[in-house]
């Protein structure tokens, strides 16, 4: 948490008292649910809840846009993204029953008033669109974009254009390379923003809806 504060000096009282809840929620929920990896749910701020904060240096997210975080798991990026942006609308999906009951109850126990959460896939969506799609570790970039464009809204009232981003890690080149030339995409490496080990060769990918 300490380092929370210290990377993200704005946030406000109320949302550092529901990060500061994060660990203890997840903690407990994990005991039933498995949607962090145990030898791992000790570092959730750094690798988790930060990781999926780091967006907020690329995009500032305009009040009343809407945010899809497709296969959210057990939350993430879409519950720190919906603490950080408290007058966005969040829509969290995943396939998974039991994921999508855990993160319900970190919202409903967060009390968050801005962010729900339904067992569905993005194909079956069919009467809604967003301004941005967000995922974090859930499929390959082509598959991604795919199941993400027809979900965008063609309104735009961002400086970036509506689009999809997704947390990558590794060596990403050949994902990129291997998507057809129009694909506008733009790369942002984590340690641009926290020169920390954990950081190495993780990146937040955009791609232009």
């Amino acid at each position: 948490m300490d380092l929370i504060r210290k990377t993200f000096p704005h946030l406000g009282e109320e949302q550092v008292e529901q990060f500061a809840q994060l660990e203890k929620l997840y903690i407990d929920l994990n005991q039933k649910v498995n949607v962090i990896s145990r030898k791992d749910i000790h570092n959730i701020y750094l690798h988790h809840v930060m990781h999926s904060m780091f967006i907020q240096f690329i995009i500032d997210f305009k009040p009343g846009s809407e945010v899809l975080d497709l296969g959210t798991g057990g939350g993430f990026p879409g519950i720190p993204l919906a603490i950080l942006y408290p007058d966005v609308r969040f829509f969290l999906i995943d396939g998974t029953k039991k994921k999508i009951g855990v993160v319900e109850e970190v919202i409903h126990s967060l009390g968050l008033k801005n962010v729900r959460a339904k067992q569905v896939r993005a194909e079956e969506l069919k009467n809604h669109k967003f301004d941005f799609i967000v995922s974090r570790a859930v499929a390959s970039l082509d598959k991604l974009i795919s199941w993400s464009r027809p979900l965008i809204k063609t309104k735009q009232q961002h400086a970036i254009p509506n689009g999809l981003f997704a947390w990558k890690g590794g060596n990403i080149s050949k994902e990129i390379q291997s998507l057809p030339s129009r694909e506008y995409i733009e790369k942002y490496p984590l340690t641009d923003y926290l020169d920390h080990e954990y950081y190495k060769e993780k990146y937040i990918l955009y791609v232009q809806g």
